[in-house]
């Protein structure tokens, strides 16, 4: 049985720094996603830029095949250009109109602020890029005969794709004709019922699936329910005179949460939230360059969008530019909001990068409403291990300090967490997508969870009759 070679060089031990490594023969290979590592898996002993540094040789890697364009998927890439890569980088059409966005924020923050550096760089990038439509085979450009890739749906983020790859194997007897194998990689799996987005396409066949396994050990809750909730938890929220901050991903979340407080604000038109203060007169505010830049993409990127989204369009809604929706560009700007949300008490909703704390302007924020019970803190995605969010979500439940930048922030806000808006696959929806495929795959490889997480869903899979390996 045909047994192929793959290297993780990251996302193997926890959930960020994806990079798999797929090899066809000794010398040809390609590299599926280039991701950063975050927290406690940022340095694996290094520290600073060195953690994002290529370790690896790049010796026969014929082209990099990208899942999607968050940064533990791509914000590796400008190094693995500096470090000598040249070859093709196919991703779906929306992830090549994306990507560019995503790495000049990488680079702005990690490597250079010089305008012709990036602009260069980006150029050089866009020379790379072979966009491609989802549910089409392309063969890949150069010494690799025969050897396709196919880019599915994953439902993740607006262009997020698992990735299919086909080709040629060796036959074991030499009068025997070889045969084709199929390996896919997950990527990113998103839950079924996501706003905005398809569900993901379903898996026909495999005979290797690298699976992701976030929320191997877990189900999402209030998922059919959770517009209702977060209405819940807003109102009551809301109620104390102060702000709600929700600390969010710029790429895919934010456009999620804008979906969803539209669609509350259209229903709950004329009603009061408190006091003399109804939904349609609450500023929704965005404070992240970033976050708006990606929202004005997913307008322009309609055709990508779910039949209820396009729907809503079509009857004269706008989603993701609605009447109560401010956005926060400049610096000096974003400061003087932070400080009146802090002295006044008028209620908002404050949606700013980076979900998991790690930086952006969501730590001013926090910095300046965690010292007091009037604001609320709502997160509403995963919280990888040793990330300022983790840490937040342990410390409030027994009451504590919050460490920012060096110093200790007492956490006196309320702080609260939704399960049911996450952009990943739970365990059921995973369980799902293996259940579904018309033949088992030979192998599952489980990557890109933690060692819990991924010692439930193997214990899961193989009571279904699966053969499973942890990468």
């Amino acid at each position: 049985m045909y047994h192929p070679t793959l290297i993780h060089h990251g996302a193997v031990d926890g959930v960020t720094g994806s990079c798999h490594q797929y090899f066809f023969n000794e010398q040809q290979s390609v590299l599926i996603d280039c991701g950063l590592f975050q927290g406690v898996e940022q340095g694996r002993g290094k520290a600073g830029a060195d953690c994002a540094q290529i370790d690896f040789p790049l010796d026969g890697i014929q082209a990099l095949l990208l899942t999607h364009v968050h940064i533990d998927h791509a914000g590796r890439i400008p190094y693995l250009i500096a470090a000598g890569f040249q070859g093709p980088i196919y991703c779906s059409k929306a992830s090549a109109v994306l990507l560019p966005l995503v790495l000049e924020d990488a680079l702005k923050m990690g490597i250079t602020r010089d305008k012709k550096l990036i602009s260069g760089f980006l150029n050089a990038v866009s020379r790379q890029l072979r966009p491609c439509d989802y549910n089409c085979w392309y063969e890949l450009e150069g010494s690799l005969s025969g050897v396709q890739v196919c880019f599915q749906n994953a439902g993740h983020i607006l262009g997020s794709a698992y990735v299919e790859i086909r080709h040629q194997i060796p036959a074991v007897d030499p009068d025997q004709l070889s045969g084709l194998y199929k390996a896919v990689f997950s990527g990113d799996l998103g839950a079924r019922d996501t706003p905005l987005l398809p569900d993901p396409t379903p898996l026909e066949d495999a005979d290797l699936l690298v699976l992701e396994s976030t929320y191997g050990d877990k189900n999402h809750q209030d998922r059919k329910n959770r517009q209702q909730r977060l209405q819940q938890v807003l109102e009551k929220a809301l109620s104390d005179n102060g702000t709600v901050l929700i600390p969010a991903f710029s790429i895919g979340r934010t456009q999620e949460l804008l979906y969803e407080l539209e669609d509350i604000i259209h229903r709950m038109q004329g009603q009061v939230i408190h006091q003399e203060l109804n939904w349609e007169q609450l500023d929704i505010i965005v404070d992240s360059p970033l976050a708006a830049d990606f929202t004005s993409v997913y307008k322009e990127l309609k055709q990508f969008w779910d039949d209820e989204a396009k729907q809503r369009v079509q009857s004269g809604r706008h989603p993701l530019q609605f009447e109560q929706l401010l956005t926060v560009k400049s610096h000096d700007d974003h400061q003087k909001v932070v400080q009146h949300l802090a002295d006044t008490g008028r209620p908002a909703i404050v949606i700013a990068a980076s979900g998991m704390c790690a930086g952006g302007r969501v730590v001013n924020y926090l910095k300046a409403l965690l010292g007091s019970q009037r604001h609320q803190i709502l997160f509403m995605g995963y919280q990888a291990r040793g990330t300022p969010g983790a840490a937040l979500l342990k410390y409030a439940k027994t009451g504590g300090y919050l460490q920012l930048d060096g110093e200790n922030y007492p956490i006196l806000a309320e702080v609260l967490q939704l399960s049911g808006y996450s952009a990943h696959a739970d365990q059921q929806d995973l369980l799902h997508f293996v259940g579904q495929m018309h033949k088992a795959p030979e192998q599952i490889r489980l990557v890109h969870g933690d060692t819990e997480a991924k010692l439930e869903l193997k214990k899961q899979l193989e009571a279904r009759g699966h053969n499973v390996v942890i990468g």
